[in-house]
């Protein structure tokens, strides 16, 4: 169940590889089945963070199993490497949401 969206200003050529390889990295780092892992990207966005240079933010919700002291690095570092997006140019918002609040195939997982 953990939702990764990614909102950028690049222009992402492969936009399946890129979902599916953050997919990957978002269940290896909650230790959830990358079955459940749900990703969007919003890519070539007009965004502005101090200046025009490329941005991103990243929103990741999830029921549990979110350590953002220990996520924010590698998900920063994977942008950075897959996107050029400078480490300094990327937020993260994390959101651990109730069990009652997230649905999944017609019912709520709390």
């Amino acid at each position: 169940m953990p939702f990764i969206n990614v909102s950028t200003s690049v222009k992402v050529d492969d936009k399946k590889k890129l979902l599916k390889e953050i997919s990957i990295l978002i269940s290896s780092l909650t230790n959830k089945s990358k079955r459940f892992v749900m990703a969007k990207l919003d890519e070539n966005f007009e965004m502005y963070f101090d200046d025009s240079s490329p941005c991103c933010f990243i929103e990741i919700k999830s029921i549990g199993s979110l350590n953002p002291s220990e996520m924010a690095k590698p998900i920063s570092n994977f942008l950075h490497e897959k996107l050029d997006i400078p480490l300094d140019k990327i937020y993260i918002s994390f959101e651990d949401v109730p069990p009652s609040m997230w649905a999944w195939n017609g019912r709520t997982f709390g």
